[in-house]
């Protein structure tokens, strides 16, 4: 993507992010840069991992909350703040304004994940679950700031908030001062244009590229558009980054200043979670493997050395069990299928036989008789077995289909 010269002055600037910098000394920790090897030999180039989801709170969001609520004024840090948000953002908030002294009210969907809840409240915050989705949690947050007088904390959408973020692009300069490309998760932008102000205004030569769920990527229409460009509808395991709609103040940073926005997608989200687990050891939510993500989907696209900020590590158990699953599949080291068979004695027996000599773990049998979509004679069979990739996913398939099973799905 060509970057266009700047329409105008950006409201953030390097000076601010080095004074957001100053200001959380002691504060969000110098998180580690882990060098992958897996990565760096798929690349051909060094690949470094940034590693936000080790901050405090799981994530990059207590930097720019504790900015944020840093910069009030007395008079209203004394009315209290007041934030939306699914997860990251909220125990952002929780913790800078406990930190501070400033009584914080968060909003969270009804079906927030329960460690998520339970972390906002233990950082201090009073929580209120409100709403399905995001949006009318972010309604009601707005309408609790109208009535009350409390600050509303955006997650994005704000410069004192875009300076705190970009402090994490002064320290991969400052870990890895031969960077050449920056890879980061995108979803209203902050994060990325925050980096992109620290890192374009000391080595303007080194390339930035933002990461998109395809499900719910408003920035490549609404930087076609010129403008911020809703979604209809978005779709995604990345929670993290699933925003409908740019904000403001980090799209005109990430128009002028990030040099690509790429998609990527849920089988490579899953797959980057496994790998950063498997290979990295490292926990990372699917928003914050995206990065991970986009290497994986294009691995010569990218200039060494690579740095992918791996922006967060809150992830529900469930959801990590799922995701790990869908990676499994995605990597051809899962395997489910559903097949009809003859519904006499040892047939399930010579089923099961022909897995066991091509080498296929079963982990899970489901076997069904009575379903009224089956003939009289027959039986459906449901296999969950643990293969070794997609060849011998194939080789399964192949093993099956010579022995005379036809697989339904």
């Amino acid at each position: 993507m060509d970057r266009p010269a700047p329409s105008a002055p950006h409201p953030i600037t390097l000076d601010d992010v080095r004074g957001a910098h100053k200001m959380l000394s002691g504060v969000a920790r110098t998180t580690a840069m882990e060098t992958s090897r897996h990565l760096s030999s798929l690349i051909g180039a060094p690949v470094h991992l940034k590693c936000e989801n080790l901050q405090r709170t799981g994530s990059f969001k207590i930097r720019g909350a504790y900015v944020r609520i840093a910069g009030l004024s007395a008079e209203e840090r004394a009315a209290g703040v007041v934030a939306a948000s699914a997860g990251n953002h909220a125990q952002g908030v929780a913790l800078a304004a406990a930190l501070l002294g400033v009584r914080s009210t968060v909003f969270m969907p009804v079906g927030a994940p329960l460690p998520k809840v339970a972390a906002t409240r233990d950082y201090g915050a009073e929580v209120r679950l409100h709403g399905a989705v995001v949006d009318e949690t972010l309604r009601a947050a707005i309408e609790y700031a109208e009535q009350t007088g409390a600050v509303f904390i955006h997650p994005f959408d704000h410069p004192d908030i875009i300076a705190g973020q970009g402090t994490v692009g002064l320290e991969i300069l400052e870990q890895c001062p031969e960077v050449r490309t920056i890879v980061v998760g995108v979803g209203g932008g902050g994060l990325a244009a925050g980096i992109a102000v620290a890192v374009k205004a000391l080595r303007p030569e080194v390339r930035i590229v933002g990461v998109q769920a395809a499900g719910a990527a408003a920035y490549p229409p609404s930087l076609a558009a010129g403008r911020p460009v809703a979604l209809g509808s978005v779709a995604t395991m990345a929670d993290g980054i699933m925003v409908g709609r740019p904000g403001d103040v980090p799209f005109a940073v990430i128009r002028d200043l990030v040099d690509d926005v790429v998609t990527v997608s849920e089988d490579q989200l899953s797959s980057a979670l496994l790998l950063c687990l498997e290979r990295a050891k490292l926990v990372v939510e699917p928003a914050g493997a995206s990065s991970v993500a986009a290497l994986l989907a294009a691995p010569d696209a990218y200039e060494g050395p690579v740095v992918a900020v791996l922006s967060g590590g809150n992830v529900d158990p469930l959801l990590m069990q799922r995701t790990l699953r869908h990676g499994m599949s995605a990597a051809g080291r899962y395997l489910s299928l559903r097949l009809r068979l003859t519904d006499r004695p040892g047939a399930l027996a010579t089923l099961l036989g022909v897995l066991s000599v091509v080498d296929a773990n079963v982990l899970d049998v489901s076997h069904v008789r009575t379903d009224p979509r089956l003939g009289l004679t027959e039986a459906e069979v449901e296999l969950h077995l643990e293969t070794k990739g997609p060849e011998h996913c194939a080789a399964v398939g192949a093993a099956l289909e010579d022995a005379g099973y036809v697989v339904i799905a």
